[in-house]
């Protein structure tokens, strides 16, 4: 099966499509940063990054005549910063607002089925009349908006054309669903929003994949068992004290179905092989390298060793939105290094950044998860796979 993958970044999103069986016919990022961390994974002929047509071209600017017909994936996350929480919040008045891209994207190439990922913050209440309005567009990509037109009476007509609608026409089976990353086997606490499409020619019925992972699950191995703590060879004298109230809910806990799910993953789970990236001294492994100045500040306090970590962040202040630290044991905090971050965002140790830090943090803080969305991507392209039988 064929994929496109737009608004690329670093490649998280594609790198799981490619990983759920696709291959793709064009990766298109604009961003020549970004774009130099991809080449340099393909110059090493790290697959399948090597057979990736990577374009360095704004989507807006990119012709889909170029692509076979069939398609079909449409995967990628639009940029957002209009809608992010630490973002400005100009959502449709943004001028990074790509939505109507991914839209055209999808009239234009029809394809079988479309992924798109991005930011809570895309359906809280502020925003709810422009997310229904994105939806809608997406269910109907040929209902065009007119020559002075606002996007508000675009949505009313688009609102009439479902009410009126008899089938006929390019139209998708759109859902949408707030995932979060920790719950799929990601060692962070990361909520993105995930909305996909089936064309409705074709009769497929499709839902979301579930839950495999539980924080529940977690803190039975941590408190309940004991478990975590052996895998991790750490001693008793040595392991923190357990939470205030945590004997009583871990007594729930073991007479409820959440033990049935595997446990969330943590920063220790994620990095405790790694060596101790050392100050001043050489990077031990690629991009390993420590980086002097963490502090903690009021909202900005780290990740703990034995929870997901926090949201990656991207952010445009100085140090990359001032969170990406990790709390080490002795309750001192240190930046994460961009190979912990990678493994964080689950990028393979062969996938290097080999920008600067603040550069890589930010391509990785703009990234999906990769096995967060090889589990959507493995989904719809099962449910295509049958679809084709």
């Amino acid at each position: 099966m064929r994929s496109v993958e737009l608004f690329a970044g670093a490649g998280g999103l594609a790198l799981a499509v490619s990983r759920a069986g696709l291959k793709h016919d064009a990766v298109i990022e604009r961003d020549s940063d970004t774009c130099i961390t991809i080449r340099a994974n393909q110059e090493l002929g790290i697959e399948p990054i090597a057979s990736w047509p990577l374009f360095e071209t704004d989507v807006a600017q990119f012709d889909y005549n170029q692509i076979p017909e069939g398609l079909d994936l449409l995967a990628g996350g639009p940029p957002c910063q209009p809608f992010s929480l630490g973002g400005k919040h100009r959502s449709f008045r943004d001028e990074r607002n790509m939505f109507p891209e991914a839209v055209r994207s999808v009239r234009e190439l029809k394809p079988r089925a479309f992924i798109f990922e991005n930011v809570r913050g895309l359906v809280r209440e502020t925003f709810k009349r422009y997310f229904d309005y994105i939806i809608l567009q997406l269910t109907y990509p040929e209902v065009l908006l007119k020559n002075e037109e606002t996007w508000a009476d675009h949505l009313s007509r688009l609102e009439q054309h479902k009410s009126a609608s008899n089938g006929c026409g390019l139209h998708y089976r759109v859902a949408y669903r707030i995932l979060n990353a920790a719950d799929f086997g990601v060692p962070q606490k990361r909520d993105r929003v995930f909305i996909v499409g089936f064309r409705s020619d074709q009769g497929i019925e499709w839902t979301f994949p579930e839950a495999t992972h539980a924080n529940e699950a977690l803190l039975w191995s941590q408190w309940g068992s004991g478990d975590y703590w052996d895998e991790h060879k750490i001693a008793y004298t040595e392991r923190p004290k357990p939470p205030v109230g945590i004997q009583e809910r871990v007594r729930r806990i073991d007479a409820g179905p959440a033990c049935l799910l595997s446990r969330w993953r943590t920063v220790r789970d994620a990095i405790a092989d790694l060596p101790t990236p050392i100050q001043g001294g050489n990077d031990p492994m690629q991009n390993h390298r420590f980086i002097p100045g963490a502090r903690v500040y009021p909202g900005h306090t780290g990740s703990r060793l034995d929870e997901p970590a926090k949201t990656l962040k991207a952010g445009d202040h100085g140090v990359p939105g001032g969170e990406n630290m990790v709390i080490l044991q002795d309750n001192t905090v240190r930046y994460f290094t961009v190979r912990e971050s990678a493994r964080i965002q689950c990028f393979p140790d062969n996938y290097i950044f080999p920008v600067s830090w603040t550069e890589s943090m930010r391509q990785l803080g703009n990234a999906v998860p990769v096995v967060l969305g090889e589990v959507v991507a493995k989904s719809v392209a099962a449910r295509l796979a049958r679809g084709m039988v």
